[in-house]
């Protein structure tokens, strides 16, 4: 089992940045490819950013490449994502995943909202 909590969630203007982090605990989180995800109201959730073991090629979907960042310190068990340049289309609670193999996550956050006020 695999315990993930994410904080750093907030209110920000537009063009802001925000860092959301996702503690990971209970089997070494170092193990696992971690994914953050978002879901707006009315809208399926999406991925925004996933990141491997060893942090090589992270993926990030195109509507915030260039603006968004995900990052991770294995010594802490802790994966970033550093959100630059923020849209009010970035509304919304941002959650963190983590899967071991396979295209599946299997262990998620209890989310995080941000909210980007223009």
């Amino acid at each position: 089992q695999v315990q993930l909590v994410e904080s750093g969630g907030g209110l920000v203007q537009v063009g802001g940045s925000l860092r959301l982090s996702c503690a990971a605990s209970g089997r070494t989180g170092s193990r696992y490819t971690m994914g953050w995800f978002r879901q707006a109201p009315g809208k399926e959730r999406e991925q925004v950013a996933a990141i491997t073991k060893v942090g090589i090629s992270p993926y990030y979907a195109d509507s915030v490449k260039g603006r968004f960042t995900i990052y991770r310190d294995n010594a802490k068990n802790t994966v970033y994502l550093q959100m630059n340049s923020l849209k009010p289309e970035d509304t919304a609670v941002y959650y963190c995943a983590a899967k071991s193999t396979g295209t599946t996550y299997d262990y998620w956050g209890q989310g995080t909202q941000v909210t980007v006020s223009s």
